[in-house]
């Protein structure tokens, strides 16, 4: 193998797998959520499972740096022309058996796995309704909303190991999944080409765990399970209303998500930050703050709401208001989105800002949650 010291000569290497697609127009702004992000040396589609696995062996044995994209709604990618490949996963079946068994190609549209289970009569990811981005990128960081997580449900992962060139099924218990985290997450030792999930077949969701998103169903008792189809309309509503459901015409919506994680933080202080809130905006609100037990190897430790945080430290809705290219949402201040002309640089900026003025307020460092290419926060 010749060592591609052009772009011919890394198209004639590329052409020569079935299920390939060339393009070299598309950047990072167009592949992402956020719509952000500079432009690739070579954007390579990836139809199958196969052509996934030989684009990949094929640019680690060039040596070429790449960037795996499903949906792109959890990537922060520098601006400018970049010296990197962008694979783009499009491998996109699903199937389902009588017994729940749900099968997806890393690169299916999640809400169409999510979609697909419901109009099936299967529960567990209807709470999941309506997060954008690709199936693939779910067990990488343990998905989740409205009380559930994709390791509620995963059974099994397709991964391709980039060091053998194995292609092999792997169970979730290997993946050490956490509060969105997995041991894929900062590791480069494989790609997620298919999942596999176990659903309910009697046509109930999950335990509803989600206060707001209980009431809103009207549940009575905890843990109550209600119509797949009623519960995913439920959440669907509940996103809309907080401008995280994806619209191409919504610029309040041209988001990452979820941009901070929630923190887990010592008891000590969660109780500080309480007593901070008391003391600048009185004990009502105070006693409404937001904290959980955060369980598991955390069991001494206490989640608090990122979102809650932010606002409570002065970044309301919309900061910084008006002109801003880059914007928190007018529906949800844990949500960072572009006004239609942002660049990375001012996304970034905007998290620093967001990020530095949370610890200065409670001494909480919050965590972004999308994954940072050739650019950093700090």
């Amino acid at each position: 193998m010749t060592d591609p010291s052009s772009t011919t000569d890394l198209y004639a290497h590329l052409q020569a797998i079935d299920s390939v697609t060339l393009d070299a127009d598309a950047t990072f702004a167009d592949l992402t959520s956020l719509h952000v992000g500079g432009r690739p040396r070579l954007t390579v589609r990836c139809a199958t499972d196969s052509a996934v696995a030989e684009v990949v062996m094929l640019l680690d044995a060039l040596q070429m740096n790449f960037l795996i994209v499903g949906g792109g709604s959890n990537l922060i990618v520098a601006d400018g022309e970049l010296d990197l490949v962008a694979v783009v996963l499009e491998n996109r079946e699903i199937s389902l058996t009588t017994e729940g068994v749900l099968r997806a190609g890393a690169g299916a549209v999640w809400d169409d796995v999510v979609l697909a289970s419901v109009e099936a009569g299967f529960g567990g990811i209807e709470c999941l309704s309506g997060i954008p981005g690709s199936a693939g990128a779910t067990p990488v960081q343990n998905v989740g909303a409205y009380g559930a997580e994709i390791s509620d449900v995963l059974v099994q992962v397709l991964l391709l190991d980039r060091t053998t060139g194995e292609m092999e099924w792997v169970p979730a218990s290997s993946l050490e999944l956490a509060y969105r985290y997995s041991n894929l997450k900062f590791s480069n030792r494989a790609v997620v080409l298919a999942i596999e999930l176990q659903l309910s077949t009697d046509g109930l969701s999950g335990p509803l765990r989600y206060g707001e998103l209980a009431r809103r169903l009207g549940a009575t008792e905890a843990g109550e399970r209600h119509p797949v189809a009623d519960v995913r309309a439920a959440v669907l509503e509940l996103r809309h209303g907080k401008g995280m459901v994806i619209d191409p015409a919504d610029h309040d919506t041209w988001s990452a998500g979820s941009f901070f994680t929630n923190p887990i933080v010592p008891v000590a202080l969660a109780d500080e930050v309480q007593a901070r809130v008391r003391e600048v905006r009185g004990a009502e609100d105070a006693e409404r703050m937001p904290r959980f037990p955060a369980g598991g190897e955390h069991s001494a430790k206490v989640k608090l709401s990122a979102a809650w945080l932010i606002d409570r430290a002065g970044f309301g809705k919309g900061f910084p208001g008006e002109g801003a290219p880059a914007r928190l949402s007018t529906k949800h201040t844990l949500a960072l989105t572009n006004r239609g002309s942002a660049t990375t640089a001012d996304v970034v900026a905007l998290a620093r800002e967001v990020r530095d003025g949370v610890q200065a307020a409670f001494q909480v460092i919050l965590v972004p949650e999308p994954v940072w290419v050739g650019v950093a926060i700090d």
